[in-house]
């Protein structure tokens, strides 16, 4: 269990520069650019990604995103935005909201349960500031974001207040460890300090 605090800043400026002339339905939210910065540095650490099988991991060459859903009534499932390292951000925003709408209908296809590579969760719009979620099974990690918060923070030698999000990551130890673990979660880190370039 490992966990990493990022200035997102850049990302929340570069959002509220995308959506100004947007309506509100094709705005663009957080979790999306989140759920690219993952699907994009799980691609240079592949022991995060794949499933635990008979005794051994078998790496995915797919990333197939699970976006961890609350279903009406009670429970969680995390179904999979296929191929989430070759979406747009505006495409994951898209598969994102489809997803959550057809997931709370009861009109998701087994496959989208059965071949997530990584999970994805978020607690933020729940005010929780970090959370460390429990691994999927045969799946070999799962990425937590927290709320988003305003915090000093020092920049240059001089005190500003920034927009600092909690990451978590909770992997499987007989795949990775906390080294590349640590590197995994860094390369989220830069990757939303750098939202244009997803």
């Amino acid at each position: 269990y490992l966990e990493h605090q990022v200035d997102v800043t850049p990302c929340e400026a570069w959002l509220a520069r995308t959506n100004a002339a947007r309506a509100p339905e094709s705005r663009l939210l957080m979790g999306a650019v989140m759920m690219k910065a993952v699907a994009l540095a799980v691609r240079r650490f592949p022991t995060m990604n794949g499933f635990y099988l008979d005794g051994k991991f078998e790496p995915s060459s797919a990333v197939h995103a699970g976006m961890a859903i609350a279903i009406r009534g009670g429970g969680l499932a995390a179904p999979a935005i296929h191929d989430a390292d070759r979406l747009s951000c505006d495409a994951l925003m898209a598969s994102m909201r489809d997803l959550v709408a057809r997931m709370r209908s009861g009109r998701i296809r087994s496959s989208e349960i059965a071949d997530t590579t990584i999970t994805v969760s978020s607690l933020g719009e729940r005010g929780v500031e970090a959370l460390y979620g429990i691994i999927y099974p045969p799946q070999v990690a799962i990425v937590g974001f927290g709320k988003v918060v305003a915090r000093p923070w020092i920049v240059d030698g001089v005190v500003l207040p920034r927009s600092k999000v909690t990451i978590t990551l909770s992997g499987d130890h007989r795949v990775s460890d906390g080294h590349g673990g640590a590197l995994f979660l860094a390369e989220i880190g830069k990757l939303l300090q750098e939202p244009k370039k997803l």
